[in-house]
């Protein structure tokens, strides 16, 4: 009934790798989410993590999710709700992009994005170079 698990296809591979970066530095993404919020307010920008050329974080417009997801025949509209529901108080969202593929990135550290920032200790220029460095070691 149940055969052997599929081989994880290589254009798949890099979600796994990103789950694995975001599980490492739950804390330290929290505190740049959560500092990049109290520097831009409220905005209609999701953070992201492209992949290519190099790993590195981007803002994501609601305007060009929004043209994607008409693009796919509203294939997307989830995505479109969950960044509508938002509380950067509570939770962190971004926005994985790679092999021509979107991943959303969703979770609620403990403590909440405001304690991460205040226990870390970081500015936000200093939390990005630090976890683009860390990307580029886990994804390339």
């Amino acid at each position: 009934m149940f055969g052997k698990p599929q081989p994880e296809r290589l254009e798949d591979k890099w979600k796994r790798q990103l789950d694995r970066f975001v599980k490492e530095n739950q804390k330290e993404l929290a505190a740049l989410s959560w500092g990049l919020f109290l520097e831009k307010g409220e905005s209609d920008e999701t953070l992201g993590i492209d992949l290519q050329p190099t790993p590195h974080f981007v803002y994501c417009p609601r305007g060009a999710i929004e043209k994607l997801n008409q693009n796919v025949e509203n294939y997307l509209q989830e995505v479109l709700g969950i960044i509508d529901a938002h509380q950067a108080n509570k939770e962190v969202l971004m926005i994985g992009i790679g092999n021509d593929q979107i991943k959303v990135i969703q979770f609620e550290p403990e403590p909440p994005p405001p304690n991460c920032f205040e226990q870390v200790g970081k500015d936000v220029d200093t939390l990005l170079t630090q976890l683009e460095e860390c990307l580029k070691e886990k994804l390339e």
